[in-house]
Formats: C-alpha cells, sequence, structure tokens
C-alpha cells in the first residue's frame, strides 16, 4: 500500500464514509416490447441488451405463451442465408418454416441470435470458411483450417430470454441436438426436439451431409438423396 493509499483509507475511516462500488450489469435486460406485423402474422419483438457481450437480441413472440411445451426456435443469425436467400445453407428457409409454424402452432417464440453468424466465428470469418469449401473443404475442415472453433455458439443469451418471458417448457424445433444440451444446462424443460426439415438442394447438399456427420444434427431425408446420389 502506498502512503497516498494509506491516507485515503484513513481519512475514510474516520470520516465513517463507505465506498459503493458500482457493479455493471451482467446477463439480459429486457429493453422495449413493440408489436411486429409481419407476412407470417402479427408478432410481438422483446428487445434485449447482453450485458456480457454487448449484443442486442430479439424474440419474436406470437400469441398467449404461458402454457407448457411452447414451440421455439433458436434461430441463429445467419446474414447470407436470411436476407440475402443464399442456397449454401437451409438457414433462410429454416427461419421462414419456423414462423410459419409458430403461426399455425396459434402460439410460440423465434430467439433471434445475434453474434451467432457462422457458427459463432463472425461474417467474415464465415466468408472465408465458404472460400476454402469451394475450394474442396468442408465446413468442420475449413474453420479449422482458419484457426477457428468448429462451433462457439453460446446459448445462455437464449435461455435468460426464455426464463424473462415466463417460459417454463419448450418443444424445440431444431435438428442440433447441442441446443437441446445448451438449454437443459441452463435449466429450460424440454418436452419435445421437433426436427425442422428442409429439402436439400445442390448447393448445400454437401454441407448438410457434413452436419449430419460431423456435427450430429438430425437429418434423415438426406438418405434418400444420399442413396440416390
Amino acid at each position: 500500500m502506498t502512503e497516498i493509499d494509506g491516507v485515503l483509507r484513513g481519512n475514510a475511516h474516520r470520516s465513517g464514509v463507505t465506498r459503493v462500488v458500482n457493479t455493471p450489469p451482467a446477463g439480459v435486460t429486457r429493453v422495449v416490447n413493440a408489436p411486429l406485423p409481419t407476412k407470417y402474422g402479427d408478432f410481438q419483438a422483446f428487445g434485449y441488451l447482453d450485458h456480457d457481450r454487448g449484443d442486442e437480441q430479439v424474440a419474436l413472440v406470437y400469441g398467449d405463451i404461458r402454457e407448457e411445451g411452447m414451440l421455439t426456435r433458436l434461430h441463429s443469425e445467419c446474414l447470407t442465408g436470411d436476407a440475402f436467400g443464399s442456397t449454401h445453407c437451409e438457414c433462410g428457409p429454416q427461419l421462414s418454416t419456423a414462423l410459419r409454424e409458430i403461426v399455425a402452432e396459434g402460439r410460440g417464440i423465434l430467439v433471434y441470435l445475434r453474434g451467432h453468424e457462422g457458427r459463432g466465428i463472425g461474417l467474415l470469418g464465415k466468408l472465408r470458411a465458404m472460400k476454402l469449401q469451394a475450394e474442396g473443404l468442408d465446413t468442420v475442415e475449413a474453420n479449422l483450417a482458419l484457426g477457428l472453433p468448429v462451433d462457439a455458439r453460446d446459448y445462455r443469451v437464449a435461455a435468460e430470454i426464455l426464463h424473462d418471458l415466463g417460459v417454463r417448457s419448450v418443444r424445440l424445433l431444431s435438428n442440433n441436438p447441442r441446443k437441446r444440451e445448451a438449454l437443459l444446462r441452463h435449466g429450460i424443460k424440454i418436452d419435445e426436439q421437433v426436427s425442422l426439415l428442409i429439402p436439400p438442394c445442390e448447393n448445400n447438399i454437401t454441407y448438410l451431409r457434413t452436419k449430419r456427420e460431423r456435427l450430429d444434427h438430425y437429418l434423415p431425408h438426406l438418405d434418400a438423396v444420399v442413396h440416390s446420389s
């Protein structure tokens, strides 16, 4: 302890002053709830701030979500697929199909997870990996060749958002077993995992096969394509 520290500590002790340290907030905070009419139906958009990463997050809610077994989709951000309609992946069709199924169900939640671009490696990392895939590597090999993780996504935020919305249990609309494991680990009860199967095309069949064979995604509909190719 320096001399000045000792003086300050002594003065604070003699004056009875207690120093208050402001701890920055952690986790997610709900910031806003606004109506969001879409071509699929009229949703409520719940906006959140993730204080740990600084990301802005959104959950689209349709209908009354207070019941058990709420149909829920955790959708990882994919600019190329969701916004540009890339056929390299099935993300865009999965997003639109999930929203349609939630509306058809009459209630449900889609949590759109920003910061998940390219399984968490970011947009530029994903584009670099796509370049390597065009040269012959698969999606796992490409990430590793770049020195990047195969899957860096964290679903803590999704679980915290579901807890904030009062969700007691979900029917998880996903082919990815890691999403199920992550939600269970963060205290979300899973009543059922519901497949979200999109017909493959020439541009994404290799990518989808790799997801099934190396990332354990449940994609049984690829069997017919594999057997016929």
